[in-house]
Formats: structure tokens, sequence, C-alpha cells
């Protein structure tokens, strides 16, 4: 009898949408050594390896499919959303308020009736058709639990089993994908960063106070949010030596910056092995230590 994830992996990607493993924990699957000690040059969207990078190893092969099956004890069973599936989902955590938010999202007729997914946790995934452009994963932009799964993203799909609650994941609203409405889309597009003051890299590079060290960091932080898939790693890694140079100058503390740097490699999607990697490279690059 074929395995129930299997099943609904390969009807998922006979709609075209790329699958991948997870592991029973809802975290991607370890690379493997090669990947794991490669340098920022290696291309994850083209390594042909089965279960390393996370997302970039989804695919629509069936062939593939069931080799992933075979590699991973205990799966979860995860879509990759953004242009790659012509998907962008919008996830609702009532444990941070997104009940109450999504009622507001709904009768502003920002979320539409759509496919539906009652997630493991008691939350929902709404399914809607990606406009095309960019369609950025965000956290909160719409409100307090309420974040947007696109472009460089994925969601847990059913029937995987939620790792602490044992309840799977279920359709229940089997309506087709509705399209995006306009107000959605532009709501979910990143707010323009504020541009740095003009003196601030000279201020930085000279070691010397930084006239608006807020402005700078959200400029920091914003080249992360825009960086395309690919070369989020490498971005997140220059932005942490932007950061390392305002925690040289006492702009900002270490806590801190480790913080907001940690959560901008989170929201790129990247692994917090990734993101670790690339923080403490980046401190090191510019010789303070962390």
């Amino acid at each position: 009898m074929t395995h129930p994830l299997k099943a609904a992996a390969l009807r998922y990607a006979a709609k075209g949408w790329p699958v991948f493993l997870l592991g029973h924990n809802k975290r991607p699957v370890a690379n493997c050594d090669a990947c794991r000690d490669a340098d920022a040059s290696h291309d994850r969207e083209a390594c042909r390896c089965l279960t390393c990078h996370g997302l970039y190893a989804a695919t629509r092969e069936s062939r593939r499919i069931d080799i992933m099956f075979r590699l991973v004890p205990r799966p979860m069973l995860a879509i990759r959303t953004g242009l790659a599936s012509r998907l962008v989902v919008v996830d609702v955590d009532p444990d941070h308020g997104g009940e109450d938010t999504l009622t507001g999202l709904v009768s502003d007729d920002l979320c539409p009736p759509t496919l539906l997914v009652r997630t493991g946790s008691g939350g929902r995934h709404l399914y809607y058709r990606h406009p095309g452009g960019k369609a950025p994963c965000s956290q909160g932009r719409l409100g307090p639990g309420i974040d947007i799964r696109g472009d460089g993203g994925y969601v847990v799909a059913p029937p995987s089993i939620h790792p602490r609650t044992h309840t799977a994941y279920e359709w229940i609203r089997a309506w087709p994908v509705a399209e995006m409405p306009s107000a959605l889309v532009k709501a979910c597009q990143p707010r323009p960063a504020p541009a740095p003051t003009p003196h601030s890299s000279a201020e930085l590079g000279h070691g010397e106070g930084i006239t608006s060290p807020q402005r700078l960091l959200e400029s920091l932080l914003a080249t992360i949010a825009r960086a395309p898939e690919g070369k989020r790693r490498t971005t997140l890694y220059g932005a942490a030596r932007g950061v390392a140079r305002m925690v040289a100058v006492g702009a900002i503390n270490r806590s801190d910056a480790w913080a907001v740097l940690t959560e901008a490699g989170r929201n790129a999607q990247q692994t917090e092995r990734e993101t670790r990697t690339a923080i403490q490279g980046g401190f090191h690059a510019e010789g303070v230590t962390l």
C-alpha cells in the first residue's frame, strides 16, 4: 500500500506544486556533508541532492519523490510556495492572535474564501493563486499571528502529523484556489525602507558615531528581505558585517544584533545553521566577537 503522505505528494506534484520532505520535527532534513560544508558559491537551486537545502529540493518528479520517501524516516510533507508552485499561502497562527486578525482581513475583503487547510496546531492555511511578479514571504505584516508564505517559502501539507499535537493537517474547504485580491497583493509588499543617512557609510568605515542607527539598521535588514532566492545567504552575511560595524561603534549591543539578524534569517527562509553561520562569518570578518 502506498504511504498516505507519498500518495498526497504525488497528487500535489500532479497539480504542479513542487513538494519536499521535512523531518518529523517540522525542520528541513539535514544537509549531506558535502552540502553542509559548501561555501557561499554553492547553488542550492541547482543542487541535485534529494533532501538537502529544504525547499530547494522540492520537485514534481515522481521518481525523485519516491526516492525521497525511501531516504527520510517519519517525514512531514511540505509544498514550496511562490512562483515555483504559483501559490501564496496566508498562515494563521491562533496562538498569536491570528484568528482575530483574520476576522478583520475577511471583513475587509483581503482574504476571500479559497482552498483551506486546518493545521495540526489548530491554525489555518489559506491558499491563493500567485499574482505574478514578486510575492515575498513576511511575518506579521498583515497583523498579529498572520504570516505570508510566498516566494522563497513553504508550508506543511496534509496529511502530515504535527509533532507536538499529533494531529493531522487536513483539507477542510476543497474549493478552487482563489485569485489574490489586489488589496491583499499590495498589503503583502515590503514597506520601503528608510534610506541611511548620507554619512553612514563613511562613519562606519572610520569607526565614528552613526547619525541614525535605527534607520541604518532598518536599511540593512531591508536588503535581506529584498534579496532574491539564491542570494539570501550571502546578503545576510553582508548585512551581518554592516551590523557588526554598528556593534563596534556602540550603536547596537551584541544581543540585540544577534536577535534581529536571526529573525531576518528566519524570515528569509534560511535554516538555523545557515543563519548562524552567516552572522558569525560577518562578525568575524569585521573583527567583532559575539
